[in-house]
């Protein structure tokens, strides 16, 4: 996969860069895999806004995405690399030996045509599944469970991996892409294989209204705004914050620390840089 750039015929047109998406297949996707998608514009159940600056975008529907690749000792042929609105890594349409089609996450060099599987004794190629105590130290692999079974929480993103650091008896410390490394139950499935468009990072939408496209509302400094409005407003001119940034109800706009003293805390080994 590779970037386009384009002529400055306009002031917009200018930055902009996007996928060529050469490695996609060139069909529509499987409709019964396919819900529909409703949008909340960052409201929660009872309606509040609590994710500001969402609203608008192009409809999309849901693919059902297969996390959990629970279809064990059966192998399955990639029957297209298709794009997920949904997502910033590519899916591919798996056409399975006993009839059922299910969508995965592609890895990176996956191809239509190859055949994948998922099992103990599955082979360490790109999209095949196993728990990882079946998987060598040194590989990389996406999609990892926290508990067994109940299916891949982690290493979703376009171009992202977790790489398997050691083994130390029921667990494998993994290093993930935060720079975190964490251990995992050797009972985890993870799939293997780094994870495709990686030059999703390296992507410029260019103008304001590629932005909307996405859903993203327009977010306005606080330093633009009055005293009234956020602690950062007021003053004559350009005036410097003068305080610790905070969001506009006071919180530390830099993060503070929210983490409880879970059982989860002791399964990381080094926190992420």
């Amino acid at each position: 996969m590779g970037l386009k750039t384009y002529n400055p015929t306009s002031p917009g047109r200018r930055f902009v860069s996007s996928a060529t998406f050469e490695e996609l297949s060139k069909v529509a996707p499987e409709k019964s895999l396919l819900l529909p998608l409703k949008k909340n514009a960052g409201r929660n159940n009872r309606g509040v806004i609590t994710v500001r600056h969402r609203g608008g975008g192009s409809k999309r529907k849901l693919r059902i995405i297969d996390f959990k690749r629970d279809k064990f000792d059966v192998p399955g042929k990639v029957a297209s690399i298709e794009y997920d609105p949904n997502r910033s890594a590519r899916i591919a349409l798996i056409h399975y030996v006993d009839g059922e089609k299910r969508y995965i996450l592609a890895p990176l060099n996956l191809r239509p045509g190859d055949i994948i599987k998922a099992g103990d004794d599955a082979e360490i190629k790109p999209g095949n599944a196993l728990p990882l105590s079946s998987i060598p130290v040194g590989t990389l692999v996406h999609n990892v469970e926290f508990v067994p079974g109940k299916g891949g929480q982690i290493v979703h993103s376009a171009g992202t991996f977790a790489q398997i650091m050691s083994k130390e008896g029921n667990y494998v410390v993994l290093k993930l892409p935060s720079t975190e490394l964490r251990k995992f139950h050797n009972k985890c499935w993870a799939t293997i294989g780094q994870l495709g468009n990686v030059d999703h990072e390296n992507v410029k939408l260019g103008k304001a209204g590629r932005k909307r496209w996405l859903g993203r509302r327009p977010l306005v400094r606080g330093s633009a705004m009055t005293p009234r409005d956020h602690p950062h407003g007021g003053g004559e001119g350009r005036a410097p914050l003068g305080m610790h940034p905070k969001t506009p109800w006071g919180k530390p706009a830099l993060g503070y620390r929210t983490r409880r003293r879970t059982a989860s805390n002791k399964m990381i080994i080094r926190r992420r840089e």
